[in-house]
């Protein structure tokens, strides 16, 4: 992995529905082996914009074995990365740091999936299925929400897959017409849920959940499946926004945890070092390093993408919010800088430590 950006060209725009674009890049066989990713890890772009750098992450729609490299892009209402997004072509350019997220397979067993997506949380969840699908004999049942047909991003694709392989199960749920049924109408919501598993997994072992999407359905799936009995490291979830509220959060610093000091800041990145005070309560991590002039790496500034992951090599540093580092990453001393801030007198944190 690395936290630099490089300039890559468009090889396709593919209007998928009317307002979502995939972003398909040439590579360079310069950048293949930098570039590698697992299914179910975003690229963060960059790009001038009125004057402005706005960066932005999206999933990886495209598999690892079918050696491409496509992101899906929503337009969102005031959204700048991805209104400037339905405007760009095949030739034109954009700033691409390499892939990274933790949102991947834990393992290549031979087991049961169930996914849950909606909207442009498709993303990620389709290049999952194409990676499962093309390791093993797992099987995968997918539940895919959106508001009509003609907003469904991939449906073709989906559907061809769903004809060329005996073990993919997939499921339209349509919020604003009629699906195949009352069962398949209506949005995915904790009883949504239910009559689905009543319906379709009641009788079939579950190995691993993945959903992605809004914050409701990620509760919703984590707390049904949790009731179900399934351990809490078979239930994985990506959020493809800013929550509303923290209770997905992983973990979350209370007030006592964080001294009220001054501390002696070094940020490390690309070999070169960076110094300052930071008041243990004030500005976090990352906008403390921006205020320096260190060029560090950052997309959402809300703990729910991991661009901005670095590790604390020295003292120690307390995160508000963390929806995207592993509890794993979080014991190793890794941190999302978006979200952090000093807890010693002298903290040194390494952006260049994978």
């Amino acid at each position: 992995m690395s936290n630099t950006f490089h300039k890559l060209t468009i090889k396709a725009v593919i209007q998928e529905t009317s307002d979502t674009v995939s972003i398909l890049f040439d590579m360079p066989d310069s950048l293949g082996s930098q570039f590698s990713f697992k299914a179910g890890q975003y690229l963060t772009l960059k790009a001038m914009i009125n004057g402005e750098d706005v960066r932005r992450s999206y999933s990886l729609s495209s598999a690892p074995h079918e050696n491409e490299w496509k992101v899906g892009v929503k337009k969102v209402e005031n959204g700048k990365f991805s209104t400037y997004a339905q405007t760009l072509k095949a030739g034109d350019q954009l700033e691409v740091m390499a892939p990274q997220g933790n949102f991947t397979l834990k393992s290549n067993d031979v087991k049961h999936y169930v996914l849950y997506a909606a909207g442009s949380g498709i993303t990620p969840m389709i290049s999952i299925t194409k990676y499962i699908l093309n390791q093993n004999e797992s099987t995968v049942t997918l539940f895919y929400g959106n508001r009509t047909v003609l907003d469904t991003v991939y449906k073709a694709e989906l559907d061809e897959m769903v004809k060329n392989n005996s073990n993919f199960r997939l499921f339209y749920i349509l919020s604003r017409e009629d699906g195949d049924s009352s069962l398949h109408t209506g949005r995915i919501d904790s009883q949504k849920i239910k009559e689905l598993y009543d319906e379709y997994l009641s009788q079939t072992q579950i190995n691993d959940v993945y959903s992605c999407g809004p914050e409701q359905i990620i509760h919703a799936v984590n707390d049904f499946y949790t009731e179900k009995g399934l351990a809490k490291e078979n239930i994985h979830f990506e959020l493809f926004t800013t929550p509303v509220s923290d209770d997905a959060a992983i973990v979350s610093a209370q007030p006592n945890e964080i001294p009220d000091i001054t501390s002696s800041v070094t940020i490390i990145i690309d070999d070169e070092e960076f110094d300052f005070n930071l008041e243990s309560k004030g500005k976090d991590i990352l906008q403390a390093a921006q205020d320096a002039d260190a060029d560090v790496p950052f997309s959402c500034k809300g703990g729910v993408c991991c661009t901005c992951r670095a590790k604390v090599i020295e003292g120690r540093a307390v995160m508000d919010l963390n929806y995207a580092l592993d509890p794993e990453e979080v014991e190793e001393g890794f941190i999302l800088t978006c979200q952090a801030h000093p807890a010693t007198e002298k903290v040194v944190i390494s952006f260049d430590e994978y």
